[in-house]
């Protein structure tokens, strides 16, 4: 649903003297990414630990500091298929749930997009302390719309995660791009 430009995060970077790359790289580093996506620390602690991390690469902790409010104040963009793509099957009656790995600011971002309304629930592992592609997240995806996994289809960017729904007992797509939504359509289309 939404889509990050490495060049947009590439400027702060470079401008801080590091490769761009460099904090997705840390951020990403499992035993830093695992405890914010199940909610045992939060995302401005996460952003301080990267901070931290990046100390002495960009001449201290203030302005790795700096760092990071510039980089975090990026949000990325809405992939317009997508969102168009939700707003259509939920007026058909399908009922979706926004299944994430995020931090305690989804709920931010999702209010900063003006998405509030456009699901019927969010699944986000910071709230249910369990990740996509673990099956516990999404068993706790599908009862948020009272549904059995058998009634319910993932559509994700990430092979991993499309193969932990499988294996969690739901259909599952990957999305390559805008031009797989016309597959998902027909696949929630009454028979």
């Amino acid at each position: 649903m939404r889509r990050f430009d490495p060049a947009v995060t590439a400027v702060a970077e470079t401008r801080y003297g590091l490769e761009p790359g460099t904090v997705l790289s840390v951020a990403l580093e499992w035993p830093r990414i695992e405890p914010v996506i199940t909610g045992r620390v939060s995302h401005a602690d996460w952003l301080l630990g990267i901070a931290d991390t990046l100390a002495d690469r960009v001449g201290g902790p203030d302005t790795a500091r700096n760092l990071m409010v510039e980089y975090d104040a990026y949000h990325g963009g809405i992939v317009t298929e997508v969102l168009t793509f939700v707003r259509s099957v939920r007026q058909a009656g399908v009922r979706v749930v926004l299944a994430t790995n995020a931090t305690d600011a989804l709920d931010l971002d999702l209010d900063a997009f003006g998405l509030t309304g456009d699901f019927d629930a969010v699944a986000n592992s910071s709230v249910l302390g369990s990740y996509k592609p673990q099956k516990e997240f999404f068993l706790a995806a599908c009862s948020m719309v009272d549904a059995s996994p058998s009634e319910c289809l993932l559509i994700d960017d990430a092979d991993r995660n499309v193969r932990g729904a499988r294996a969690a007992g739901l259909s599952a797509l990957r999305f390559n791009g805008p031009e797989d939504l016309s597959y998902a359509r027909a696949a929630l289309s009454p028979s």
